[in-house]
């Protein structure tokens, strides 16, 4: 903590926001959007009447953190999912390495959090108006968001000071016994692991609640805490320690933790109160509509939830709705990259770039600008708009303008849709681009190609900007939990358990042949993660866990010939330091059996100009100056 923070005392109140969902009882999950807000709340106050405490509580998972989230759209163009198309934006994909500070979690304000968590329990612990059932189920979820509070800095940070009960400053006191050291790693993530046993049985067991802490939240965290800690000490190097433990995980602990997240995910898979969101035929439309459906949805187990009535609604679907169809003139903004479009596998489960040309290098000519995709894992079209899909009944117009038969490609610079006499022996006006694009430098058109189509809100009015979005940010669902359970099982040597757990994940993509438990792999577990959780905000964390950032993210320049006709589409290890795109256009040869058709180009946008570097210093990010000049018992992390 800051020293002149700590010249002060700090006053328990919270200036209480109204956020979450709707209405009265404190022991609905639809409480909180339509709590009227209260100014500064006196402690004695707050814990005589559980509307007011209730009240609080939403303040305190309103400040819940999140990295990547459905609330900042260009957060997930940093790791090459996407190209950020706007213009403000392109310095994501011109950085050549990533800052020591890049996703640092750890400043007065977090502690600040933590102190009003700790404020929270102790007077709830004190408090003796509320009835036992509801003081401790609010005591339980304050736990709840500790634990995940906690749970952001170590995987962050690597061990932090672990401070459970809040510390007050009175003028004379001897400002070193609020200085603390920095706990271990291993000692935080047992830290997390042991609340969430402990308060599991105090929350409710209820899947219908789900923009508050349950048993199964508790339980989902749990398990993936767990697995992070079993990986960091599964995959880490001495280059990725520190001597006092603060970094750095023993490999003899892994097992003990994969056992520990695998037991936690079969509690809620044994509990039978969750399943596989199944509602729609069309997989790839079911698929989507797991993260917009709001009403009786079987996967979802924790969220941020938002609501219309209350004003409490985001702008994701104004920011990235296809710009061509687009309830407001704008959209477009997130264009997910080739390098994730080609990483969904065939439906006879093998990889496969998609076939701009024959093995021979000569150019695939296609009927429909959709034929290329055809036969991938469901979760493609999915989660991404591809070129002839539709989106609010609108299909998009994606391609990128004609390539003669000399090779000559004619297309235009704008969104306009047409131009005059372009195309020799066509008289009149013909349009020469797609309204979507892509074109080239042109901000909110398709510039890899692809529009994203997780999270997309399908509601009329949802891309307007007088009413927006009410879309939940959904932090854990069922779909995690078995690949939790798959992953440990697999690191356990339990390979068909393994194979038994990812199996009904695969199916509900359409990939009906299911995997021996001879192939599962490490390169299938990371796979699999990969295309269920594109734009879930675990690339990166995983990436970490499993010590594959540097190797993947490893500063080295890619070209055309990296996607096309690639070999090494399913090892966990491939390279993706630039985004990629594949551009349709249409064939103009009147007179050719191939006139009309679509040929495909991968291209690199002109805005990408500098490959990611990860470094070993990345791992765990710096912590900030403010913070060791306020506590010399801090000590840095490595490699900075």
């Amino acid at each position: 903590m800051k020293k002149t923070n700590q010249m002060k005392k700090i006053i328990y109140a919270f200036t209480a926001i109204a956020l979450l969902s709707v209405g009265q009882s404190c022991k609905k999950d639809s409480e909180f959007l339509d709590k009227q807000p209260t100014n500064v709340l006196p402690i004695d106050a707050v814990w005589k009447d559980p509307n007011l405490v209730l009240t609080v509580m939403g303040d305190l998972y309103d400040r819940y953190p999140d990295n990547q989230t459905i609330e900042s759209w260009a957060s997930f163009a940093v790791f090459d999912e996407a190209f950020a198309s706007a213009g403000g934006d392109y310095f994501r994909h011109q950085n050549i390495e990533y800052g020591y500070d890049a996703w640092r979690y750890w400043d007065l304000g977090v502690y600040g959090y933590i102190r009003d968590l700790n404020m929270f329990i102790k007077r709830g612990q004190e408090s003796t108006q509320l009835k036992t059932e509801d003081r401790d189920r609010f005591l339980a979820e304050a736990r709840f968001i500790r634990a995940g509070v906690y749970f952001e800095m170590v995987k962050r940070m690597g061990g932090v000071p672990l401070l459970t009960t809040p510390l007050e400053y009175n003028n004379g006191d001897n400002v070193s016994n609020l200085q603390f050291p920095r706990s271990k790693e291993t000692e935080v993530y047992d830290f997390v692991i042991s609340e969430l046993e402990a308060i599991k049985t105090i929350l409710p067991d209820d899947p219908t609640i789900q923009s508050r802490a349950t048993k199964a939240a508790a339980l989902a965290m749990e398990s993936r805490a767990a697995l992070y800690a079993g990986s960091i000490a599964k995959y880490s190097n001495a280059q990725l320690t520190l001597p006092g433990g603060e970094v750095g995980i023993s490999s003899a602990l892994a097992n003990g933790y994969f056992t520990k997240s695998l037991n936690a995910a079969k509690e809620i898979i044994n509990g039978g109160k969750y399943t596989l969101y199944k509602k729609n035929p069309t997989l790839s439309d079911n698929f989507a509509a797991l993260f917009t459906d709001k009403s009786n949805n079987p996967e979802v187990i924790f969220v941020k939830d938002f609501k219309l009535k209350t004003n409490k609604v985001h702008g994701f679907t104004i920011d990235n709705q296809p710009r061509s169809s687009a309830e407001e003139a704008q959209g477009g903004r997130l264009n997910p990259s080739l390098n994730l479009v080609q990483s969904f596998e065939k439906l006879d489960n093998t990889y496969a770039s998609l076939a701009s040309v024959d093995a021979s290098g000569n150019t695939l000519y296609y009927t429909n600008v959709t034929d290329i995709f055809a036969g991938r894992d469901a979760r493609l079209a999915g989660t991404v708009i591809l070129p002839g899909t539709a989106f609010k009944g609108k299909t998009v117009d994606i391609w990128a303008g004609y390539q003669l038969a000399n090779g000559t490609i004619v297309t235009g610079d704008n969104f306009a849709q047409s131009k005059t006499n372009v195309l020799p022996g066509n008289a009149g006006s013909v349009q020469v681009v797609g309204g979507d694009g892509p074109i080239d430098g042109l901000e909110f058109s398709a510039q890899s190609g692809f529009y994203i189509r997780k999270y997309l809100d399908p509601a009329k009015g949802s891309g307007q900007i007088g009413t927006r979005s009410e879309v939940w940010w959904v932090r854990y669902r069922y779909a995690e939990v078995l690949l939790n359970a798959a992953e440990a099982s697999f690191e356990l040597g339990d390979l068909a358990a393994a194979a038994n757990y990812i199996k009904p994940v695969r199916d509900r993509a359409g990939l009906t042949t299911a995997l021996t438990p001879a192939q599962i792999t490490f390169d299938r577990i990371v796979h699999e993660r990969k295309v269920e959780f594109a734009f879930e905000d675990h690339e990166l964390w995983d990436m970490k866990r499993w010590r594959l950032a540097d190797k993947v993210w490893n500063g080295n320049n890619m070209s055309a010939a990296d996607f096309i006709n690639a070999t090494n589409i399913g090892s966990a290890t491939r390279t993706s330091t630039q985004v990629f795109g594949l551009w349709p256009y249409k064939y103009y040869d009147p007179g050719n059996a191939n006139n009309g058709k679509y040929i495909f180009k991968v291209i690199k946008p002109s805005k990408v100009t500098a490959a990611h570097r990860f470094r070993l210093g990345n791992y765990y990010s710096s912590i900030a100056q403010e913070v060791l000049n306020g506590n010399p018992k801090i000590v840095r992390n490595p490699n900075q």
